[in-house]
């Protein structure tokens, strides 16, 4: 363990009123009918993923098992002006509409709930909360554990159970209201951050790295030769990787790719749009808790190495209850000063474990 560094987890239980039940009668339309008829395909009976236990369950293990060095707080609802940084005045006026409403806003599946544009709001304002944290010094790195998730939320477009893209306003506000120029924005969940793409495809001020499952993988962008365009060409760094893909080759990347980029970017500030949807758990890859120990440790070393230690997480994704509560305490320790080692592949351990008892049985005298 080396010297502790204080964190702020921030947590706030308006954001569990985002709660979209397929039970509940929407909004009536084309495209209630349309989803309806693409969820009665399905074999077996659909729930929304993303749900208020993803919260819980983060904060349950948190009370129970404390870090040592985590503090939390609440959150806050944006503002107007903040989301309007990276939402249109006409999206943001549908959305409004939708306050204590239950309407489908996407044909995949993303839909409100009579509380969710509240809850939406407040996760937005919550991941401002944690950037503020970091640039006024009051921690060391703060951790934004919010819902709805936001990296799919495009400027004019809900996706992906995400309505406002809460990184992408943590971003602006912090160039914006902060005095950050340069803002490095890291996405290790498993699908790409399209609308964090889309939002500083054209701006040079903002580096975006994402590491993905690869197209045709929800949601089939991010392809390598994707790069940003006009004065932000080179400032989007894609990574697509197949399903499967564990530890290490994630941590090659981090540090072949991410490394070398961020040193040549120099960021004001670093934010990451932290998914644990890559973890085996959730199926799609095979990332451990101990890799997602060690992409921290990166990403923390960066942010001490350029910018005064000044770090902000974001959650993102991540549906398996126990993976998801796991990760983010694992991620929370080394974040408050604990080592990070560096992973092994699964089952290495144990295999010399076997060697070492079995060995003496099989060698002749």
């Amino acid at each position: 363990m080396t010297a502790q560094r204080p964190v702020i987890a921030f947590y706030d239980e308006r954001m569990l009123d985002h709660a979209p039940d397929l039970d509940a009668p929407f909004l009536p339309g084309r495209l209630d009918r349309r989803v309806r008829d693409m969820l009665a395909t399905i074999p077996a009976q659909w729930r929304y993923p993303e749900c208020p236990g993803r919260l819980q369950a983060i904060y349950n293990l948190l009370q129970q098992q404390l870090v040592a060095g985590v503090d939390f707080e609440s959150g806050m609802a944006a503002t107007r002006e903040q989301l309007a940084r990276v939402h249109t005045s006409t999206y943001l006026e549908h959305i409004f509409s939708l306050r204590g409403k239950n309407a489908w806003l996407d044909m995949d599946t993303t839909a409100v709930s009579s509380g969710s544009v509240d809850a939406a709001e407040v996760a937005a304002g919550t991941a401002i909360a944690a950037v503020e944290a970091v640039l006024e010094g009051r921690a060391s790195s703060a951790f934004a554990l919010v819902r709805p998730p936001g990296h799919h939320a495009e400027s004019v477009r809900a996706r992906g159970f995400c309505l406002f893209n809460n990184i992408a306003v943590a971003a602006a506000h912090a160039q914006a209201a902060l005095g950050c120029q340069r803002v490095l924005i890291i996405d290790w969940d498993v699908h790409h951050g399209n609308g964090t793409q889309e939002i500083f495809h054209a701006d040079e001020n903002v580096l975006f790295f994402d590491i993905h499952r690869a197209a045709p993988f929800y949601p089939g962008s991010g392809a390598l030769e994707d790069t940003g365009v006009g004065l932000g060409e080179g400032s989007t760094v894609n990574v697509p990787l197949p399903g499967g893909s564990g530890d290490t080759a994630i941590l090659k990347a981090f540090k072949e790719i991410l490394v070398p980029a961020a040193d040549y970017f120099r960021p004001d500030l670093v934010l990451v749009s932290a998914g644990f949807d890559a973890h085996r758990f959730d199926l799609a890859m095979n990332v451990s808790h101990d890799g997602f120990a060690a992409l921290t440790a990166i990403v923390q070393e960066l942010a001490d190495h350029h910018c005064s230690g000044r770090l902000a997480m974001v959650l993102e994704g991540g549906y398996n209850l126990e993976s998801l509560s796991q990760g983010v305490r694992t991620v929370l320790q080394v974040l408050a000063g604990k080592n990070a080692d560096e992973p092994q592949e699964c089952g290495m351990a144990e295999v010399e474990a076997a060697i070492k008892f079995h060995r003496s049985a099989f060698v002749l005298e």
